[in-house]
């Protein structure tokens, strides 16, 4: 009996060892102590660097506390660039990204996206006065408009679903290109999430201004998460977890309201599950 019970205990000790080992790379690597790194690119009031490299935007001061309320301090920021993020994360670069990124059915394919943190809208920016009318993607087809938005953006594909053919589309870097193109002349618009674009329009009152967010089409509408590596299942379940206690608290609202989020842009009952398969 004492042989039995001996062997029985030997392969607890076997199966708990053998389920800690296929514990996925983040849990461990969190657990080990090693900084969670998080990557996210320049994208005012999203998530952009401070002046010593800290995290800043709503969707970093969201993500920043739900790993703290987790219990996780030693958080480092990755800056890139936007079309880099989701490469990035799959290569091991950093181990969340925290950008700000729209739910897409394409997206879901390369990583896998908590539970929504929030809803959100596009728009677009243009010349004062918007001298030609422009408010819908419909408007940029019908009257051969060129736009340019920032490459990956999901407003590429809003575009080309709604007629506007590729030749018009320009694609850029970074938001701050989109401006300039605008400027310019090079593109009669510029197309992006709302708040991206009342920034730009902000920054250049006396050139620029943004249209209105509710004149685009309610499919145009887009909810936004954090992602992790596919393989990182047992990190996710315990973020979203997490996430669900945080999401709405006073403390959460506190922390985003200096970078625009208000309880408006609360995601509501939306699951990631559905904005994969029908964004």
């Amino acid at each position: 009996m004492k042989n039995i019970l001996a062997a029985i205990a030997a392969a607890a000790a076997l199966i708990a060892g053998v389920a800690h080992t296929h514990a996925d790379e983040l849990t461990d690597r969190a657990a080990a102590g090693k900084p969670i790194r998080i990557g996210f690119a320049h994208e005012i009031p999203w998530a952009y660097p401070g002046d010593k490299n800290e995290p800043l935007g709503f969707a970093n001061a969201i993500a920043v506390g739900v790993l703290k309320s987790m219990g996780y301090t030693n958080i480092e920021p990755v800056v890139t660039e936007w079309g880099g993020l989701i490469p990035g994360v799959q290569a091991g670069r950093f181990d969340v990204i925290t950008g700000g990124m729209y739910i897409t059915g394409a997206r879901c394919k390369n990583v896998s996206f908590a539970e929504p943190m929030g809803k959100f809208g596009d728009s677009f920016i243009v010349k004062k006065g918007n001298p030609k009318g422009i408010q819908t993607y419909q408007d940029i087809k019908q009257k051969g408009a060129t736009m340019v938005t920032v490459s990956g953006y999901v407003n590429v594909d809003a575009a080309l679903k709604e007629g506007v053919p590729e030749s018009k589309i320009i694609q850029v870097p970074s938001p701050t290109e989109v401006l300039a193109a605008v400027r310019a002349g090079r593109a009669d618009v510029g197309a992006g999430d709302d708040f991206a674009m009342k920034q730009l329009a902000a920054s250049a009152p006396q050139e620029i201004e943004a249209t209105d967010t509710a004149a685009l089409p309610d499919w145009t509408n887009n909810w936004v998460a954090v992602a992790f590596r596919k393989e990182d299942k047992d990190f996710l379940k315990a973020y979203n977890e997490a996430q669900a206690k945080y999401l709405g608290t006073p403390e959460m609202l506190e922390a985003v309201g200096k970078f625009q989020y208000t309880k408006a842009q609360l995601p509501g009952d939306a699951k990631t599950e559905w904005a994969c398969a029908n964004r």
